[in-house]
């Protein structure tokens, strides 16, 4: 700037003054000749280090990009705190769950039962007064670019004991051509909508009355599953699972490697910019050895009356779900509607046994809920929810079937639950729920309180 500033002030001066000489002029355009040149050599100089630049950049060696773990149900991908599931900044993602609940009844809730029935797995209304929740540590990280292993382990509280589950134990690859992706270990199945979901990402507090009824609230085994999303313009994937099968409701044999495997197949897109949706259907078919009543508030109260009651044989579930999401240019943050309903059908083959006695059984259980949820203004929502089972069972010995509790008398359990929830933000939730369940013949007034907090890193939930 300083050797240009002095020429331009001098032809400045020039150009002011009255008259120019022959040699004035001859000595201005020298000058400006020199700048110009001065200039052009500047600007050469430039592009040729640009280019220099361009050159050694294309020869460098290229570092493989770290690849993004993307969810086959996440659109879009899992995100850990605003970063993608394959961000490793922080290895591993360490994340705690606190799950607290008062709970009041107006029926003791170690007498529920569900007519029509076994209960098992973790199946019950739960505990009355203050108790521990569903309380959550999480471990998960990409162990490379080609896998990403998950850890859950959950502790509970029940009849004044903490107890310790491994929830989930399980890798996943990420990148895999064609659209598949291959998971192994522990892990809630597929099957359904709800059930892939962890508990604090519910709406409710407690699990829908079919879901009770037939897994004990949720399915989680051992074994692999596939799963392929198609190149389609709609969301489409299919994907099936072997599972062992060693737990409720499947029970399959210690000895089997194979107790069950599903099929499940999933479609969504969206409706203007506002609008989204997805429906799915599924398949649960099963080997089951020993199917027993273990259900919590159950299992005590059934081991003082008899022996426990097992069922075997071949078990098939079908399922459909569907979910409709509406939010104003697709912005959660205001205001959103969800619509929520899903519907199995379970057929049992095989027979029934207490010790030495033994009879056929052919059963036919089935159930359905319809949820909508709305957030009418930030961090408030109100939710709806609304219950319904059937089922009959036949066989040789019906005195079997009866102290089985798979005989319900004609009775179709119901239920109405009513919720509303305050989140300061997406990792604290305080929730009231009220219950009208008539689960048997006499109604149960429940009352249901909970808190969620999630500390640490937590990746977004699924659709």
């Amino acid at each position: 700037m300083n050797k240009l500033r002095l020429p331009v002030l001098g032809i400045a001066a020039v150009l002011s003054a009255p008259a120019f000489a022959d040699n004035d002029i001859e000595a201005l355009q020298k000058q400006l000749d020199a700048i110009k040149q001065d200039y052009e050599s500047r600007i050469s100089e430039l592009e040729k280090r640009l280019e220099k630049a361009e050159q050694e950049s294309k020869q460098a060696p290229q570092q493989e990009p770290e690849i993004q773990s993307v969810s086959t149900e996440d659109k879009p991908a899992e995100i850990v705190r605003g970063k993608p599931k394959g961000d490793r900044s922080f290895n591993p993602a360490i994340s705690l769950i606190l799950d607290g609940r008062y709970s009041d009844f107006s029926r003791d809730p170690e007498e529920y039962e569900l007519p029509g029935y076994m209960l098992g797995g973790e199946a019950g209304p739960g505990e009355q007064g203050f108790a521990l929740g569903h309380n959550e540590l999480v471990i998960s990280a990409n162990a490379d670019d080609k896998f990403y292993g998950r850890f859950t382990a959950v502790f509970a509280e029940h009849d004044g004991e903490t107890e310790l589950e491994i929830e989930e134990a399980f890798f996943e690859t990420l990148g895999l051509d064609y659209g598949l992706k291959l998971k192994g270990g522990r892990f809630f199945s597929d099957i359904g909508y709800l059930n892939s979901q962890h508990p604090h990402q519910w709406d409710f507090t407690d699990a829908p009355l079919i879901y009770r009824g037939l897994f004990g609230n949720q399915l989680n085994e051992d074994g692999l599953q596939l799963s392929w999303v198609a190149p389609t313009d709609l969301y489409l994937s299919f994907g099936s699972e072997v599972l062992r099968g060693a737990s409720y409701p499947i029970s399959a044999d210690s000895n089997d490697t194979v107790g069950a495997y599903t099929l499940f197949a999933k479609l969504g897109g969206d409706v203007g910019a506002s609008n989204s949706w997805q429906a799915g259907i599924s398949l649960l078919d099963s080997d089951v050895g020993e199917r027993t009543s273990e259900g919590h508030g159950h299992e005590e109260h059934e081991e003082e009356e008899h022996e426990a009651i097992a069922f075997s044989g071949d078990s098939k579930t079908w399922g459909a779900d569907f979910v409709w999401k509406w939010a104003p240019n697709g912005n959660r943050k205001q205001r959103y509607l969800q619509l929520q309903a899903e519907y199995f059908f379970r057929d049992d083959d095989g027979i029934l046994s207490e010790g030495e006695e033994v009879g056929t059984l052919v059963g036919e259980q089935s159930g359905w809920y319809a949820q909508a949820v709305y957030q009418f203004m930030p961090r408030w929502r109100l939710g709806l929810r609304y219950d319904s089972l059937d089922s009959s069972a036949t066989g040789s010995d019906q005195e079997l079937i009866e102290e089985a509790g798979l005989d319900s008398g004609g009775y179709k359990p119901q239920r109405w639950s009513l919720m509303g929830d305050w989140s300061n933000s997406e990792f604290s939730r305080f929730r009231v729920q009220y219950n009208r369940d008539e689960s048997s013949p006499e109604v149960d007034d429940q009352w249901l309180f909970q808190y969620i907090l999630s500390l640490g890193s937590h990746g977004a939930h699924r659709y």
